[in-house]
């Protein structure tokens, strides 16, 4: 159970969350110089795992810049492909992201994001869905595997949606000359979704890694009277929050470590600030009763993404 950090909020400014305030103007050096300090920050702290993306922004080439500050080979970074950030930082966008699942992309992007080797430990199919037919195109199973086989890099993907299960069960047989092609799953989880918690933990036995994204819900796991139907949770994670004396974020993310103890479980924090509080999940340990009480406010995938489809980029 071991926190890393994702760096979508580090690398734009937006996302599909729910947001309170905040400035709509953003300074690409002063962002730029943020998310120096969040990186500097969760590598004094000991974070040594970083999950970034093309897709991000100015995620990557943060990343990248920030590691050439750094030799230390216990840095672990994952990547992926298939995303084009389009945006520009412009807060009435239309379009912030735009997904493609083709070859060509695959060896586009391949060309910035190999500048994180050698720390660069995982490559990964951003956002892998069936309809895409990524996972059935030979052409570009077998260029992954030459990347694996070439940089001796692990091949992953993320999962998004309420078909989650069925993504990873297409992918976990796949095999490329005989070898098993996917290493790393990288899926959301948190105390409303907990979907893919049975075939996790079963995959994780025969050795493949998974890493839990989205572990707040997407903001929702903080109090809000546009959810009254999560009263209930609300006042328990503020009960825990009181015990232990830390934020619901990170009786949130504590939770998610304690239900995939050998996962990675992603931090989305923007801030030092976050950052901080975040960090406090490794400072206790939940009991197998509040385990237990927080597992039971899991709701049905399809009423998640349902309702996580009616949040908007701000």
């Amino acid at each position: 159970m071991i926190l890393g950090l994702g760096t979508a909020a580090l690398g734009r400014p937006q996302y599909i969350n729910i947001k309170l305030g905040g400035d709509r103007f953003v300074d690409l050096n002063s962002f730029k110089k943020k998310g120096f300090q969040v990186l500097e920050e969760a590598y004094t702290r000991g974070v040594r795992y970083f999950d970034t993306a093309p897709g991000y922004g100015l995620a990557e080439q943060l990343l990248i810049e920030w590691l050439q500050t750094k030799n230390d080979a216990s840095i672990m970074v994952a990547t992926k492909w298939g995303y084009t950030y389009m945006a520009n930082f412009d807060f009435n966008a239309k379009i912030h992201e735009q997904k493609e699942h083709s070859l060509s992309k695959l060896n586009d992007q391949w060309q910035t994001s190999k500048a994180l080797l050698p720390n660069l430990s995982v490559y990964q199919i951003h956002s892998a869905t069936l309809e895409t037919g990524v996972l059935e195109n030979q052409e570009i199973l077998d260029r992954l595997s030459e990347l694996k086989q070439e940089y001796k890099i692990k091949i992953g993907l993320t999962t998004t949606g309420d078909n989650q299960v069925e993504v990873i069960n297409k992918a976990v047989d796949i095999e490329v000359n005989g070898d098993v092609l996917f290493d790393v799953f990288q899926s959301t989880y948190n105390i409303l979704d907990q979907s893919i918690l049975k075939l996790g933990l079963s995959l994780s036995k025969e050795g493949r890694q998974f890493v839990l994204k989205e572990t707040l819900a997407n903001g929702r796991l903080f109090p809000n009277q546009s959810y009254p139907h999560y009263e209930g949770l609300y006042s328990y994670l503020e009960k825990l929050s009181a015990k232990y004396h830390v934020g619901i974020d990170a009786i949130a993310l504590r939770f998610c470590m304690q239900s995939f103890p050998t996962s990675f479980v992603l931090s989305g924090a923007s801030s030092s600030t976050q950052l901080t509080k975040n960090l406090k999940a490794n400072s206790f340990t939940l009991l197998e009763d509040e385990l237990s009480k927080l597992s039971a406010f899991e709701v049905a995938p399809y009423n998640y993404w349902q309702e996580r489809k009616q949040l908007t980029w701000n």
